[in-house]
């Protein structure tokens, strides 16, 4: 008790000393300062990010209100909106913009003129296959029967089941197909969702609550790997669950085991592992992180919104995969995009869990509105019953066998390309590509020079920043025949003219993402990527138009 009593005398003593003689509003206020000061002090030590990154960013704010800087930064910025405002009035020149509605209705060919023109720009940029990912497939057989399917079912909606049963029980048998697939039991279960960001999302949701009521965690957080998809730092943003990234080995590009299980605490609501991830294609040691969520009792899940509808086909295809699903115990719940290499209209994606009970935490229930009892499975309450009937539809056009089929003519195309650039100087592989996604790098070379050669042959590849890179994706479209070796003469060419004079700059649009990856402030980067995201929803001028 003296080891107690003896620091409390102490500090009371010291406090009446530094109060003697004071009046009682400057008591007041020195007290009232200091609980406000020790709050501040603490908000910061307990932030997300670490005490570098938000010691650098208050740096960097205060820094910021130098006019100087702040007129500087300013004038770049502004540079950068009109450059991406000048790159949309350049892609859709010669096409007028609706900015009103027409006065009388427009006619069904009218209205397919306007939309032809609109899908036209572009249009060679895709159907040439010279796009990484995507466009997955371009097949017009298919392309019409989806197109049939969505006239008759567009209307539907899964949200009134006595009103649509038959789009709910499509839905079912969706997820079904695709748990089967993942090797799920019977328990296994699902939804479908709009793809994987929300897949993605309706997971972190679950198991936030399931670690809510099962195990009081107030304060949630989850530990996943550096490359998973940024779906996840979305649902971090939206849940309010903090995230904990843990470093990749910088050769194998899988996550580092020993620094994901330093990250576990008693706060822990989930471990992420990709098969495959996005920048890389490199599958995560799924065995392991499952055996660490059934040791610390945590749930995990996979996501293989990319390729997972790869690798449940690799094995018949030849080209067996690490196992990733629901034959490890301890994987908990996958997410896998149909809409990809399931070949579905975009806008579907499947959530799968081992048991109900995970489920059950992803729905949405409000039990005392005025409106009734309302429940619903996904983000979305209404849903268009067409994006299901499709999918369902895309599912039965290929079949198993389509399905192996075109695993393995991507599979063989991907190991084709990775082979031919493993024996170019100047580039190198990351880690070891296990499905669809080849990424390169440069110890020589500003990479960036490369997409931007690419780029004006034709080519739209992913680019990848700490460390540069970028990374091509392999789909259907890539194994027209011919395609894959044009693909690798127009690398060869292009790293024949970079290696010329390797220590030229990347210059042009590429340009930008160099700049950026360097900027120590983030908060620039995010401005930068905000007016991009303007850009999209920006319309020219009228005088910039084409006139009727």
């Amino acid at each position: 008790m003296d080891l107690i009593k003896s620091p409390a005398s102490w500090l009371k003593t010291y406090v009446n000393a530094a109060f003697q003689g004071k009046e009682p509003w400057q008591i007041v206020s020195i007290t009232t300062s200091s609980v406000l000061l020790m709050v501040w002090i603490y908000d910061f030590l307990d932030g997300d990010e670490s005490l570098v990154n938000r010691g650098k960013k208050t740096a960097f704010k205060l820094v910021k209100h130098i006019p100087q800087l702040r007129a500087k930064v300013d004038q770049v910025l502004d540079e950068t909106r009109r450059n991406f405002e000048d790159d949309v009035t350049k892609r859709t020149s010669g096409v007028p913009y609706l900015v009103q509605l027409p006065t009388t209705a427009m006619s069904r060919e009218e209205i397919f003129k306007a939309l032809s023109q609109n899908l036209a720009l572009g249009e060679d940029g895709w159907k040439s296959g010279l796009a990484s990912g995507a466009v997955y497939i371009h097949n017009p057989a298919l392309q019409q029967l989806v197109a049939d399917v969505f006239q008759i079912s567009s209307y539907t909606n899964p949200l009134h089941p006595d009103l649509f049963p038959g789009v709910c029980k499509m839905e079912a048998e969706v997820v079904r197909m695709v748990c089967t697939l993942f090797h799920g039991d019977e328990q296994s279960c699902g939804t479908m969702t709009t793809g994987g960001t929300e897949s993605i999302m309706m997971a972190c949701k679950a198991y936030r609550d399931y670690a809510r009521e099962a195990r009081g965690i107030r304060r949630p957080e989850m530990v996943l790997p550096a490359t998973a998809h940024s779906g996840f730092d979305k649902a971090g943003l939206y849940l309010n669950i903090r995230l904990r990234h843990v470093p990749i080995d910088p050769t194998t590009c899988q996550v580092d085991l020993q620094a994901m299980r330093r990250a576990i605490n008693r706060n822990t609501v989930m471990l992420v592992g990709s098969a495959p991830n996005f920048p890389y294609g490199t599958i995560d040691n799924i065995f392991e992180i499952a055996n660490m969520g059934t040791k610390y009792n945590i749930p995990v899940h996979v996501d293989s919104c990319l390729g997972g509808l790869l690798t449940v086909f690799m094995d018949r295809a030849g080209y067996p995969p690490p196992v990733t699903d629901f034959r490890l115990q301890g994987v908990t719940s996958i997410s896998a995009d149909t809409h990809k290499y399931g070949f579905a209209p975009k806008g579907t994606s499947v959530i799968m869990y081992r048991a109900p009970k995970y489920r059950h935490h992803q729905y949405t229930v409000t039990t005392d509105w005025v409106g009734g009892v309302y429940g619903s499975p996904t983000v979305n309450g209404s849903r268009s019953g067409g994006n299901i009937a499709t999918c369902w539809a895309a599912l039965l056009y290929h079949g198993l066998e389509g399905y192996v089929s075109a695993t393995k003519d991507i599979i063989y195309t991907a190991r084709f390309i990775e082979k031919g650039l493993r024996r170019m100087k100047g580039i190198y592989i990351f880690g070891q590509p296990a499905t669809s996604v080849i990424a390169l790098g440069s110890d020589d070379f500003d990479i960036y020079r490369l997409a931007d050669a690419l780029h004006k042959l034709g080519w739209n590849l992913n680019t990848l920043q700490y460390p540069p890179g970028l990374h091509l994706c392999v789909t259907l479209m890539h194994t027209k025949p011919g395609l894959a070796q044009k693909f690798l003469d127009d690398t060869k060419d292009s790293l024949a003219e970079i290696l010329k004079d390797p220590a030229v700059p990347v210059q042009g649009r590429m340009a930008l993402y160099g700049t950026a990856q360097k900027l120590p402030d983030r908060s620039i980067v995010g401005d930068i990527t905000r007016f991009f995201i303007d850009s999209i929803y920006y319309i020219p001028p009228s005088d910039a138009q084409p006139q009727d």
